[in-house]
């Protein structure tokens, strides 16, 4: 990078700057350098072509941890300029969705469990004589 020109600099002329970094950037912008360089390093190091590292964009910002919508919305912009298909979004889409099955899998074992141990727990407890069988 030529001297000078800072990863919040170079991220504004990219395209690739979030207008709500800007606090983050006020407060300590040693930190908010050194955070950029890490966000945007995979974007212009040229490893990866503009439209995959757009979709992967899309998909972090479309994430359930995530759940970016104005992230989303400018990646998916950026991934048509870059030659994205409607097909390959969608793909990109599809495949987040399966991040949120692994709630899923996690949750509805968990659910079972407990809805067994509350019919035994109902089971065991002594019946008054005011409760209808």
């Amino acid at each position: 990078m030529e001297r000078g020109v800072t990863h919040a600099r170079r991220a504004r002329a990219s395209g690739n700057w979030n207008p709500e970094w800007e606090p983050f950037a006020w407060l300590d912008p040693a930190w908010s350098e050194k955070a950029l360089a890490l966000v945007i390093s995979p974007a212009v190091s040229g490893a990866l072509d503009k439209k995959t590292v757009e979709l992967i964009g899309i998909a972090i910002d479309a994430s359930c941890a995530q759940m970016y919508a104005t992230g989303v919305r400018h990646h998916i912009r950026r991934a048509l300029q870059a030659g994205a298909t409607r097909e390959e979004i969608l793909a990109v889409l599809q495949l987040v969705v399966a991040q949120g099955m692994n709630t899923m899998c996690l949750a509805a074992p968990i659910l079972v469990e407990e809805l067994g141990a509350r019919r035994a727990k109902k089971k065991s407890r002594p019946r008054n004589a005011k409760e209808t069988p």
